[in-house]
């Protein structure tokens, strides 16, 4: 068939005629087959060359746990493990490993079984108020939503004992240590994570840590010599820090309850308890467990112990001396006897008393906002009236008598604030049990649930 015949003019008008529906066939084939490979063939195909050397991994998502995962760091030793071995050394006074024992829930509870039944005292342990960190590690440690594998991560858990490496050099003065002493823990920590590469990742956007003691304690400023600058140190800086009391206006602190005594183990534990305490009898107004501070001037706490001593109608506890520190029967008794329970703030705004009391089923007293309202947000219920009563200091330092004011709440009202402190008791406790309680979320679950959002909202 030679160019330019009829032959070749013809051959060349049939071709052309099929040539383009043949192109369109094959592109709707390769489409639709492309749709059917899996998804990292495709992505791989349509990403940038250089993208696509390293397809980013989505993990499943576990029924279990839609939030994410959490890897745990293995921390060197000198940041938890040797701290607890050398629990003799962590205080100054005294020994600490009796109170630290039992990954941070501490002895049982002696002399409690003349007040509670047996099925109920088996749950109460004397927990030392600074034990956060030991609870927090031993839960994490056996989290549902715990991975081995960084890469599938939502959030990073550092087990660093900030606390216990920083409560025996708190005292400067009689003891001679220095803002170095204090420091140098925190400055060894950043050092060893900024080698991590989760941590370069993020800058510790995604990490969080159980602190057990204020966040104050942390917050050491040029020319103070109490306390550690751990807070203001830049690796820090966007750690979402779990605090027994945080600062109410930094965003990566978050307020979590003070460890009670009380960690049941099912959730058979808690609802004995709860109605053991809703159906008490309480034979007294209102009640105050604490001691007056005679070096300061004005002190609140006395005049609260005054009223209480004179009213009549109040159940007072001394706690001078620290002789309440981790908890008394005596305390637990006052508590479940009292309609009310007094809680000024302590060394600091917050005390541990609040949640001792609240978790006895009886209604706690402010007279501070920050002392909870500002504070423990995602324990606590979002209306304070309906859970506690607020009298300003400075109305009872003018004479307003408390008594009065608890006198004015009609039994209808109490019973439903009391129904409502009772209700959210699984909130305030740790439970002791290591992998949780089916179907209750304790304060354990609710803070590393909040810390998984913040991950995710990010």
């Amino acid at each position: 068939m030679l160019p330019g015949t009829p032959k070749a003019a013809n051959f060349r008008h049939h071709v052309s005629r099929w040539i383009l529906p043949s192109v369109i066939v094959l592109q709707i084939l390769v489409f639709y087959s492309a749709r059917t490979l899996p998804f990292s063939a495709t992505a791989s195909y349509y990403l940038h060359p250089l993208a696509a050397a390293k397809p980013a991994t989505i993990p499943a998502v576990d029924p279990r746990c839609p939030l994410g995962k959490v890897y745990i760091y293995d921390l060197p030793r000198v940041f938890n493990r040797d701290l607890m071995e050398n629990c003799d050394d962590l205080d100054p006074w005294h020994s600490r490993c009796q109170a630290l024992s039992d990954h941070g829930y501490g002895p049982r509870a002696a002399g409690i079984s003349e007040i509670l039944p047996e099925n109920l005292a088996a749950s109460w342990f004397w927990t030392d108020q600074f034990a956060l960190e030991l609870i927090y590690h031993h839960r994490m440690a056996n989290y549902k939503c715990r991975t081995a594998d960084p890469e599938s991560a939502a959030a990073f858990y550092i087990p660093f004992y900030a606390g216990l490496a920083l409560g025996k050099y708190l005292w400067p003065v009689r003891f001679n240590y220095t803002n170095d002493d204090r420091d140098r823990h925190c400055r060894l920590l950043f050092d060893w994570l900024g080698d991590r590469p989760q941590w370069k990742r993020s800058q510790g956007r995604d990490h969080f840590i159980a602190m057990g003691r204020i966040t104050w304690d942390w917050r050491r400023r040029e020319g103070m010599d109490w306390g550690s600058n751990c807070i203001f140190t830049p690796g820090m800086r966007n750690v979402t820090r779990l605090l027994i009391e945080g600062h109410p206006w930094d965003y990566y602190d978050v307020a979590v309850p003070y460890p009670t005594g009380f960690h049941p183990s099912t959730a058979e534990d808690i609802a004995r308890w709860q109605d053991f305490v809703r159906a008490r009898r309480r034979s007294t107004l209102f009640c105050f467990a604490g001691g007056p501070r005679r070096k300061i001037k004005n002190d609140f706490r006395a005049l609260l112990l005054s009223q209480c001593l004179s009213s009549g109608s109040c159940k007072s506890v001394d706690c001078g001396r620290d002789k309440c520190t981790n908890g008394t029967p005596e305390i637990l008794e006052a508590f479940l006897d009292s309609d009310f329970c007094l809680q000024p703030r302590g060394d600091s705004l917050t005390r541990r008393s609040t949640f001792d009391c609240m978790v006895a089923g009886s209604i706690p007293v402010f007279f501070w906002r920050r002392s909870a309202y500002y504070q423990y947000k995602l324990f606590l219920p979002e209306e304070p009236e309906s859970y506690s009563v607020f009298i300003h200091r400075d109305e009872v330092k003018n004479g307003t008598s408390i008594k009065s004011v608890l006198e004015t709440i009609s039994k209808e009202r109490v019973r439903m604030m009391r129904n409502k402190v009772i209700d959210y008791i699984p909130n305030l406790i740790y439970a002791k049990a290591e992998r949780g309680i089916d179907g209750i979320r304790d304060a354990f679950d609710i803070a590393v649930e909040g810390v998984l959002r913040r991950s995710n909202e990010r």
